[in-house]
């Protein structure tokens, strides 16, 4: 930990109080969440890309940006069956499950024996102790010790250590919370953890494992009546596989093979037939033939920008650096540029992000009562690029009786996504702009030509947000709308945004049912 960062310590104003360190809340742990990535993207990119998880980690815990410390049996506060972490510190800091092994207990008062002062209140299905049946319903837990890495030699596992609060959840009846280890398919090394919501240990024995030495197991079932998680997850592996068709599947691929990656139609709702007709295009057009170069072509000579690109143009434009690490995008600003086409960089340069087409695999879908809406079937990380606003640039005043419009100039709610300066060692005078402001309104009609985004209905309590990204064609800077994801989005959960309010008025009735929900927008 940096010295800089101790000296700022005293002046930080960003804390939590004890009842909120304590007990949260569905805000108290999207806040902690959001403000533990932000600050991990911020030391990936300037340079602690091999230490950021410890160092933010360590930062938090010493500043006690933490919630929901109390440990417990059942559900946490503010923690949804279905939520997901990149990391595994993300579930210490809300209370899902704060051990660093696969399996979280807690002390019983009262309890004249010995076995029965610790039980399991949560497990990781990860590693050596992951189940292999992949049944949404239930699962098979390895016990601890014998063949593991406290031991030198390979033994029988024993019925004491961390296996003793698993046979007392067992014995009595108490249940546990489950989390589920998926391997990343958008990272090499990495996994996705799902929380499953809460489960019975409804049996317990012994027997032979691969190596010949006993080792125990503890079958977990599914509490009835949670929302489908895990499940979920097998259904979309299995329709990406290729071994079931999805359920209400209308259309293999609205783009007709425009987009890199097929987006399907799905109706489950009622017999519509799909969308309205429109044209596909994967971009918004902008007319630059025969207009004046307004800025030099950059001409760094490196085939692929990264943290290190001084040299770059396009980089050095982004004042705190490349904007997108990891994959991902670091802060929210005014504008983000991208290497452009005269730059001699590769497609895959990490300063290339919405130019570069979909990273996921997203449907349209019909929804309950917002018509078609949009959504994904992989998990996506805070930060990470959805898809463009594509469509055609229309004159301010030309809008009224279209319901497919983006527009800059509308009034959208404020909010905090970039990092604390002084939680990565940096004067809180360094705070970087969040409030979006185009110079020239840019108005996008997607009515008769657009992308995906054209479905991607309103909410108060949204889990997209816009940003403007402009790049260099034939030496002109054309502005871009992109998407990002707001915070993790498990997969199948609609995706939203925040359609702003006219300065004129007119508005339309809310339909999002978040809490945050203000009954109109538009």
């Amino acid at each position: 930990m940096s010295d800089r960062l101790i000296e700022l310590y005293p002046f930080f104003q960003g804390g939590m109080n004890e009842k909120d360190q304590e007990t949260g809340n569905s805000e108290l742990v999207s806040s902690v969440m959001m403000r533990f990535d932000a600050v991990r993207r911020r030391l990936s990119q300037i340079g602690d890309m091999h230490r950021e998880v410890v160092t933010a980690l360590r930062t938090f815990k010493t500043l006690k940006l933490y919630t929901n410390t109390k440990k417990r049996v059942g559900s946490v506060p503010g923690v949804d069956v279905g939520d997901i972490f990149f990391i595994r510190g993300e579930m210490a800091l809300v209370g899902l499950h704060a051990a660093t092994v696969d399996m979280e207990f807690i002390g019983v008062e009262d309890s004249g024996d010995r076995e029965d002062k610790q039980i399991a209140v949560s497990i990781i299905s990860s590693g050596k102790n992951a189940d292999k049946t992949e049944d949404p319903d239930s699962l098979i837990f390895t016990g601890f010790g014998g063949t593991d890495k406290y031991h030198a030699q390979p033994s029988d596992q024993k019925l004491e250590r961390l296996n003793i609060p698993l046979e007392a959840a067992f014995r009595k009846k108490s249940i546990v919370r489950v989390i589920r280890g998926m391997k990343d398919e958008k990272r090499t090394h990495g996994n996705v953890y799902i929380y499953d919501g809460t489960y019975m240990i409804t049996n317990m024995w012994q027997e032979e494992g691969q190596n010949g030495f006993i080792v125990f197991k503890f079958q977990l079932v599914r509490e009835p009546d949670q929302k489908p998680a895990f499940g979920i997850w097998k259904s979309v592996k299995i329709w990406k596989n290729g071994l079931s068709t999805r359920p209400g599947l209308i259309l293999e691929d609205l783009s007709n093979g425009a987009e890199n990656l097929k987006v399907c139609v799905v109706n489950e709702v009622d017999k519509e037939n799909g969308p309205s007709l429109f044209t596909y295009v994967t971009s918004l057009h902008h007319e630059v033939i025969n207009i004046r170069p307004m800025v030099d072509p950059c001409a760094c000579g490196r085939r692929s920008c990264g943290p290190k690109s001084g040299s770059c143009a396009c980089v050095q434009r982004n004042e705190g650096g490349i904007p997108y690490v990891d994959g991902v995008l670091v802060t929210r600003g005014p504008t983000v540029f991208e290497c452009g086409g005269s730059c001699p960089c590769y497609v895959k340069c990490k300063n290339k992000m919405i130019q570069t087409g979909l990273k996921f695999h997203l449907e349209v879908f019909k929804t309950m009562d917002c018509g078609w809406g949009l959504r994904s079937w992989d998990p996506i990380r805070a930060g990470s690029f959805i898809c463009e606003y594509a469509g055609e640039i229309i004159p301010k005043g030309d809008d009224e009786e279209d319901d497919y419009i983006f527009d800059t100039s509308r009034v959208y709610k404020s909010f905090k996504w970039n990092y604390e300066p002084e939680l990565v060692g940096e004067d809180a005078m360094n705070k970087v702009f969040e409030n979006i402001s185009v110079s020239s309104s840019l108005v996008i009609s997607a009515k008769k030509a657009g992308n995906v985004a054209r479905f991607m209905n309103h909410s108060c309590s949204p889990n997209v947000f816009w940003q403007p990204i402009s790049r260099e064609e034939n030496g002109v800077w054309c502005l871009y709308i992109g998407f990002f994801a707001m915070k993790h989005i498990p997969p199948l959960t609609e995706l939203r945004y925040d359609y702003g309010k006219s300065r004129g008025g007119g508005k339309k009735m809310c339909l999002c049912r978040s809490k945050k929900c203000c009954g109109s927008f538009g």
